[in-house]
């Protein structure tokens, strides 16, 4: 199933471009399984004398009762593994699982996309299935985590990953390890960087206007301006096109990531919500 991208109307654009996902590339995930029960089966040995002793009859043997898994509290990470969970309904983030609430989030964000979470790791129940998922939040402050209730998410996998290179302005797209796009890039100017770290792809959004600054869309990601503040929506990053492709490859944007129109094009059909993203200096 491919999720229909939504067209960035007026006051959405200003806000993505600070200026879901793709069912072919992003497939369930089974789940975590459960640590091992059984117990080992021992060596045969010979006893003393070299006599070897006469095991019992099958009448007089006694069933081994296997132990009951004991799970609940047990910790599993999932981060570098490309996991993603998008809501299947409302749901809050915990400080920790069962504590204080962080955040609250609809079943899709301001923009009308599915919300989405980064899966970084899992507690799990008595019955050695995920309780709660430990993730990365699209809210400030950047690279903020939070605890959901498993039940309230549906789980799969990404295989993309981007890497962002302030040094080289250059954008780099990985498929199951492979290099498959590198592009130059515009970073953020001085006094309105780049913020770096590891975000993820939180939606991906088409311009009403292909001639506008944003070109023919933008591909949005949980980090936000370290500065702009008080742009609308709270002044997100994104990777997005240009009406000023001169300026690509330079520090020259508001802390967005400006690319040619037609790698944009290509890449806000190719990557699917939930892909890791890392910016570095």
């Amino acid at each position: 199933m491919r999720r229909t991208i939504p067209v960035l109307l007026a006051v959405a654009a200003t806000a993505a471009g600070c200026g879901g996902d793709e069912r072919t590339s992003a497939t369930e995930e089974p789940p975590i399984p459960p640590p091992t029960t059984e117990e080992p089966i021992p060596p045969d040995r010979s006893w003393p004398g070299g006599a070897r002793r006469t095991p019992p009859s099958v009448a007089s043997r006694t069933p081994r009762t296997r132990p009951t898994p004991h799970c609940t509290g047990t910790t599993r990470s999932l981060a570098g593994r490309g996991v993603a969970a998008v809501l299947r309904r409302p749901a809050t983030a915990h400080r920790a699982p069962g504590g204080a609430v962080t955040a609250s989030f609809d079943l899709v964000n301001l923009n009308g996309v599915p919300t989405t979470f980064r899966v970084l790791g899992a507690r799990l129940g008595p019955d050695c299935r995920p309780a709660w998922y430990r993730v990365q939040l699209p809210i400030r402050p950047n690279g903020i985590e939070g605890w959901v209730r498993a039940p309230s998410v549906r789980r799969y996998t990404v295989r993309f990953r981007i890497v962002v290179d302030l040094s080289d302005r250059a954008i780099t797209v990985y498929r199951g390890g492979r290099q498959v796009v590198r592009t130059r890039t515009a970073i953020g100017r001085s006094e309105t960087p780049t913020p770096t770290g590891s975000f993820y792809v939180n939606q991906r959004l088409l311009a009403s206007d292909p001639g506008g600054p944003w070109g023919p869309g933008g591909i949005g990601i949980s980090a936000f301006s370290p500065v702009l503040t008080s742009w609308t929506q709270g002044g997100p990053i994104a990777i997005h096109g240009t009406n000023q492709p001169h300026t690509i490859g330079l520090a020259a944007s508001n802390g967005c990531m400006r690319i040619a129109n037609d790698v944009l094009q290509r890449l806000i059909y190719l990557i699917p919500d939930g892909t890791p993203v890392r910016i570095r200096a």
